[in-house]
């Protein structure tokens, strides 16, 4: 089912992207789409009842490696978030600078201005 909802998010954003015309409303599309991602790969390393990947001197390596959640997807959500903040950031300031010159963010309009 969680599955499901990164499946549903994902086409949301898709939607969002492909359908606007607004650019705040296509970089936001795109936001919705990287969140989908990262909540599936952070679905992808879950474990019913899994322990926190931190092993103490109780347990044997066997116990740890049998209960643990694996913190490679972990890993790579968070490596996931810097980029897309730094791709977030580099499209909302390109929108700003469209609004700049051409006073809109829809896209036929800035297409009809450019000639």
């Amino acid at each position: 089912m969680l599955y499901t909802l990164a499946f549903v998010l994902f086409l949301i954003g898709l939607y969002a992207t492909i359908t606007k015309r607004n650019l705040i409303k296509i970089i936001i599309g795109v936001i919705i789409m990287e969140q989908a991602v990262n909540l599936f790969l952070l679905l992808v390393g879950y474990r019913m009842g899994g322990l926190a990947p931190i092993m103490d001197e109780t347990m044997t390596l066997e116990e740890f490696v049998s209960r643990a959640v694996d913190p490679l997807p972990q890993a790579l959500v968070i490596t996931s978030i810097v980029i897309s903040l730094g791709s977030i950031a580099l499209m909302v300031a390109i929108a700003i600078r469209i609004y700049e010159k051409y006073g809109t963010y829809d896209i036929a309009e800035i297409r009809r201005l450019r000639g």
